[in-house]
């Protein structure tokens, strides 16, 4: 096929129209003129922006992002306050992204720990001193409806 292309062009016609008599896509015919790519992409150089942050700057960000002041709040309203305060560091979505990098970017605030929940165990030093509730105890024929409340493990019939 790539020979009858090779014909059609050195006889004037078109990429498109000698796609379209050989019945080839236009995206195929220019995925195989560039050749394979092997490995990953290069990386994009992307053009150095003159308004961006300095290091230092972004280091002043950070560490006014760490004052004491600031511990619970979040960037949001750190950036408002220095706002109101006269100062503007940077815009508040630069904010977020130097907290992102420096791994700052979930929740702020302190946390409560709580203790780990204890299985209760019933301790007992001698019989009858771990009494425990049936539910199932007082149904049915000869038991009455108070008799819920019989020691562990007594495999007696209740007497009320």
């Amino acid at each position: 096929m790539s020979a009858t292309f090779t014909e059609l062009r050195a006889a004037g016609v078109s990429i498109v129209r000698a796609c379209v008599l050989i019945g080839r896509a236009r995206a195929s015919h220019y995925r195989h003129a560039r050749g394979r790519v092997h490995g990953p992409r290069p990386v994009r150089a992307v053009p150095e922006n003159g308004q961006a942050l300095s290091s230092t700057e972004r280091v002043a960000v950070l560490t006014l992002i760490n004052t004491e002041a600031y511990a619970d709040l979040s960037i949001g309203q750190i950036w408002a306050r220095e706002l109101d305060e006269g100062r503007y560091w940077c815009s508040a979505s630069s904010m977020y992204r130097i907290a992102r990098a420096a791994g700052q970017s979930r929740e702020r605030r302190r946390q409560a720990t709580h203790p780990a929940k204890v299985k209760p165990e019933l301790l007992a030093d001698g019989p009858s001193q771990v009494w425990t509730c049936y539910a199932d105890v007082g149904i049915g024929p000869g038991t009455s409806p108070n008799c819920a409340a019989r020691p562990r493990g007594s495999s007696t019939s209740c007497t009320c």
